[in-house]
């Protein structure tokens, strides 16, 4: 599924997956004062001692926006309140839905530079990444200290005008999959490899662990916004792929 065909409409306020569907959210982080306050009031105690521990105040409107768009997100699908959304963590610390709410549906969420992604799925795991492209990391050494040898090989063969992208390209889809496996960077990175070359679809192409893995799952490339890079991760095949733009209560009204 390319990236070029994705559309990025205003969301439904009641969501509805369908077996095989997937569906991405895009959030703005940057939100005004009054956004601000309501998403606030969503958040758990223990998100409110979160956000508080941020020096900067931009670092903490940003973790607010970004939990309480996904409790908003959560809320839709489930029809709990958003403050009565309760999450566990696994060992590595991804989160899941706990309590009463529909524990057949699996999310995950990346968020960088004032930008956010979420990815939810039913049934099966899902995970996603975003980042914004900075060409002062994306150097050989970074890719020789992550990256398996033939994703670094393919990395040197490209043009130089091209490794930036393909650097995050790689980076993004590596992530998106070792979060799905719900084991984050415990996971060795260097371990799998994942196409990077420009305009070669997104693919899990060979896992050191398990050969049979690669053939569990789908990797998509995203086309979030101008300046990122993104890629999503999900366990099976992707019959349909639906991307929307989260609108805050205001908006919405």
């Amino acid at each position: 599924m390319s990236a070029r065909h994705q559309l990025w409409d205003d969301g439904p306020d009641n969501p509805a997956l369908a077996d095989g569907e997937v569906h991405v959210w895009r959030a703005c982080l940057r939100q005004q004062e009054s956004a601000l306050h309501e998403l606030w009031l969503s958040l758990s105690a223990d998100e409110r001692e979160r956000a508080g521990r941020f020096h900067f105040r931009k670092d903490r409107e940003h973790f607010v926006a970004a939990r309480g768009a996904l409790r908003n997100l959560l809320g839709r699908y489930t029809g709990v309140a958003p403050p009565l959304i309760r999450f566990s963590y696994n060992g590595y610390g991804k989160p899941a839905l706990d309590g009463d709410a529909d524990d057949l549906l699996r999310f995950n969420a990346s968020h960088s530079n004032g930008l956010a992604l979420y990815a939810v799925a039913r049934g099966r795991e899902v995970g996603i990444d975003l980042e914004f492209v900075r060409e002062d990391f994306a150097g050989l050494e970074i890719a020789e200290r992550f990256f398996s040898p033939r994703e670094v090989s393919a990395l040197c063969a490209l043009p130089e005008g091209e490794r930036g992208a393909a650097f995050f390209d790689c980076w993004v889809r590596k992530e998106a999959y070792v979060k799905a496996r719900g084991e984050g960077l415990s996971h060795p990175l260097r371990m799998f490899t994942v196409s990077l070359t420009p305009g070669e679809p997104a693919a899990l192409l060979y896992t050191e662990v398990d050969l049979r893995e690669a053939a569990r799952w789908s990797l998509v490339g995203l086309s979030s916004c101008e300046g990122y890079r993104a890629a999503l991760a999900v366990e099976g095949e992707v019959l349909s792929l639906s991307c929307w733009r989260w609108l805050d209560v205001g908006e919405r009204a």
